[in-house]
């Protein structure tokens, strides 16, 4: 009974450090800042009183909704070219490449691009995009268009494309990841009992990932919607997402304002991660 005891105290012992680290950085944060949506703001100060006004005018404004169902449409419209190439990409790697060494070279070259810094990355499609950029250029060159296209960049598009290249090795390391622990057996099984190549990847590979699809979808969804810098310089200032209603709060020490909005995103995040947890269980991937 006291070698038990002294095993449940050397247990907690040990959760200390990183449970105290967990509270110091990530408890406390949360809830100074569910504190401060609740006070009040002037134009010269900051009244902490108790006050639903933050959360009155951010569920009754218009501007509110249109910039949430903005941020919405950014994530799955990312969620479904980040998905879509990344499961193309691992599968090639897992299953096309039979040499290790190969695959982790090319897993390697997969990632080279993520050395650098992402506002470098993201930068980088301007003067590609740009009204003379070199995408403009080819296709004035080629006869395909008589003038500029304007929609390439500080629009829609070109956000969205920033997001993917942003943001796709995020859903390609979770899937690769869980199609390298699929036995191999199970997919000689199904074309030994007549499967053909897409009935193999529909009903035997694909509901084996689906634990590294929901990771990568967790990672994006969540990375998407609460990043502004990418949608700031994208979309020329002329777009808007939740991360940018927040930062905007911020520059004008607005930060009651700034704190709701920043409750409902977190809200709105993880009521969006139970409800993707509820298709599959992910604990048995980490």
């Amino acid at each position: 009974m006291q070698i038990l005891k002294n095993r449940h105290v050397t247990g907690w012992l040990q959760a200390a450090p990183l449970t105290l680290i967990l509270l110091g950085f990530l408890v406390l944060p949360i809830i100074t800042i569910v504190i401060v949506s609740f006070w009040r703001a002037t134009e010269f100060s900051i009244i902490p009183a108790f006050s639903f006004e933050n959360y009155e005018f951010l569920f009754g404004s218009a501007v509110t909704w249109k910039v949430f169902m903005a941020t919405f449409r950014y994530a799955f419209i990312t969620w479904v070219f980040t998905l879509s190439i990344g499961f193309t990409v691992a599968y090639y790697l897992a299953f096309h490449i039979r040499s290790q060494p190969v695959q982790i070279a090319l897993f390697l070259l997969c990632t080279i691009p993520f050395w650098t810094s992402n506002i470098i990355r993201m930068i980088s499609w301007i003067p590609f995009l740009g009204r003379n950029g070199i995408a403009n250029q080819t296709l004035i060159s080629w006869g395909v268009v008589d003038q500029p296209v304007e929609w390439l960049l500080y629009s829609d598009f070109s956000v969205i494309l920033a997001f993917v290249h942003l943001y796709t090795l995020f859903m390609v390391v979770p899937i690769f990841n869980t199609m390298m622990r699929i036995d191999r057996s199970l997919i000689e099984a199904a074309y030994d009992n007549g499967a053909s190549g897409w009935q193999t990847l529909v009903h035997v590979i694909l509901p084996l990932c689906k634990p590294g699809i929901m990771i990568g979808t967790i990672f994006v969804v969540t990375l998407v919607m609460g990043d502004f810098i990418t949608v700031r310089f994208m979309s020329g200032s002329q777009r808007a997402n939740v991360g940018r209603l927040i930062s905007n709060d911020i520059s004008l020490l607005q930060y009651p304002s700034a704190a709701a909005t920043a409750v409902v995103l977190l809200c709105t995040v993880l009521i969006t991660i139970a409800i993707l947890l509820r298709f599959v269980d992910i604990r048995k991937e980490l």
